[in-house]
């Protein structure tokens, strides 16, 4: 081995859905949003000035930071942007977690946290999750070097409800809690309430689900001023330049179209509660899910198994090898007509 090698670090990355190469597929693995973005995405895309992008974008990301405030009521000092609630959570991890006391987060859960972890050498510690995957919230009260869950955690869909969301915060005052909203739109409460409360919480959402735009790489996280402004010290020491021209500015047409925003998470919870319905028809029971998607098992046929003959009907769901979880699917909420070809090909598997 070359001494070189040596000083490589060593991590085992996250490990995304599959993006399919082939095309007429039914994607239901990564938790994308069906339906287009708003018209007025569509309408600020045909109206970036091309001659702007021999420029940098604006480091402070102005205009969609203070559309996102205006959104939520919110201070635009308390408004933080990144590529992708990802990009936001590493610079949380970064700016936050540098105690020698282990961060917290859920045992079965977004497997990117231990990732962050491992990568900027945080000390961390899983908190178990009962028989039910609910989150245990006295199992947070014990010394820590920050708190992480999302909500509804990933990738069991489990909502925990804002009473319980609230006393790990109170509990936890000398450690900065982050709550994880990737899922919040499609059916739960948001911690954002809290933020002027509570000056330990942090807040996290996403363009990625409920607006349409996984591929335009938008996150942001809401807390207050001293916190953000902390998350800003540390980004401009990284790269001031995170956000691109275009991405701010149909961004900024995305969170201002509040009307298709509402129609969109509308449609995807009525397609949920339908197919809820179909696949406990079929022999499936999972828990009761507040995001825009479902974690379920069948009654008989191993995950596995189904996973594989979905897949070769071009059907993609998402499956997880894991303890605890490797008999589940992840199957995200597509449009009527890919849950109808869904439930179809898994009558036949069945």
């Amino acid at each position: 081995m070359k001494v070189w090698e040596s000083y490589i670090r060593k991590v085992e990355p996250y490990v995304p859905g599959e993006q399919p190469k082939i095309k007429d597929v039914i994607k239901l693995n990564t938790n994308e949003n069906p339906y287009p973005p708003s018209k007025a995405v569509m309408d600020a895309l045909t109206k970036v000035d091309l001659d702007s992008l021999k420029l940098y974008p604006d480091p402070e990301v102005t205009k969609l930071n203070e559309a996102i405030a205006n959104f939520y009521g919110v201070n635009k000092n308390q408004v933080f942007t990144g590529v992708g609630s990802d990009d936001v959570i590493s610079m949380i991890f970064m700016t936050f977690f540098n105690s020698d006391k282990p961060v917290l987060f859920p045992e079965i859960s977004y497997s990117f946290y231990s990732v962050w972890a491992d990568l900027h050498k945080v000390p961390y510690e899983t908190v178990r999750l009962d028989e039910d995957f609910n989150i245990l919230v006295e199992d947070f009260n014990r010394e820590n070097g920050g708190i992480i869950f999302p909500n509804p955690n990933a990738p069991t869909s489990k909502y925990l409800e804002l009473s319980s969301v609230e006393e790990i915060i109170k509990n936890n005052q000398d450690s900065v809690v982050v709550v994880d909203e990737a899922y919040i739109d499609f059916g739960g409460e948001s911690a954002i309430k809290f933020v002027n409360k509570y000056d330990n919480l942090i807040v996290v959402q996403t363009f990625s689900k409920s607006r349409s735009m996984a591929g335009m790489r938008i996150g942001y996280a809401i807390a207050n001023e001293k916190l953000i402004k902390a998350l800003n010290d540390v980004k401009f020491s990284f790269n001031s330049y995170t956000m691109n021209r275009t991405a701010i500015e149909l961004g900024t047409a995305a969170i201002n179209d509040k009307a298709y925003f509402e129609e969109c998470c509308k449609k995807i919870v009525a397609t949920r509660e339908r197919t809820m319905k179909a696949l406990k028809e079929l022999g499936f029971s999972f828990p009761e899910s507040k995001a825009n998607f479902i974690f379920a098992k069948h009654k008989d046929v191993p995950a596995s198994l189904i996973f594989t003959k979905l897949k070769e009907k071009n059907i993609f769901v998402r499956y997880f090898n894991k303890p605890r979880i490797d008999n589940y699917l992840r199957i995200t909420i597509g449009t009527d007509e890919q849950m109808d070809a869904l439930i179809k090909a898994l009558k036949e598997i069945l």
